[in-house]
């Protein structure tokens, strides 16, 4: 059994996109453990703020496997892959961490964990004993080097905020 993280973020409906993911996360993994709601602005474009969502589950699954459930819940929620990479989106799943996979060729670990705080704050918050397979140091003390070396805005909410 390998534990996982993903990511999920939504600019477009962010709440109705969001919770349905979650809800579709149930029919394929087990022992889901969602973070708090972590509010930025866009990346690399103009567009609505983000909600992202950072998400452990537990699966046999391999990660091939788990790629091929994430496209197919976007696909089901209406995300267009024609769509430029940094531009808004109803909705994205990311997978972030495979237990302890070092796998170049499909991203994992995402590389985007050292790059935005959307990323590593979920992250951090569900797994604050982990540590990145590929560095060898605990998600803290990335977030601690994180918070001294870069600018972002990032707003923390209860999970409660995707359903009210």
């Amino acid at each position: 059994m390998s534990i996982l993280h993903l990511n999920i973020g939504s600019n477009q409906d962010r709440r109705k996109n969001i919770r349905s993911a979650l809800d579709q996360l149930e029919n394929f993994f087990e022992k889901i453990k969602v973070s708090s709601v972590f509010e930025s602005p866009s990346e690399g474009f103009e567009g609505k703020d983000f909600y992202n969502v950072g998400v452990n589950v537990e699966t046999h699954k391999k990660a091939s496997e788990v790629l091929d459930i994430l496209h197919k819940i976007e696909d089901s929620l209406g995300r267009n892959r024609a769509m430029p990479k940094f531009s808004s989106r109803s909705i994205d799943l990311d997978l972030v961490i495979y237990g302890d996979l070092i796998d170049e060729k499909i991203n994992v670990p995402r590389k985007d964990i050292l790059r935005y705080a959307f990323v590593l704050a979920p992250l951090l918050e569900l797994n604050p004993e982990g540590i990145h397979p590929e560095k060898g140091v605990s998600y803290l003390n990335l977030w601690e080097d994180f918070e001294s070396t870069q600018v972002f805005d990032l707003n923390k909410f209860s999970l409660e905020k995707l359903y009210n």
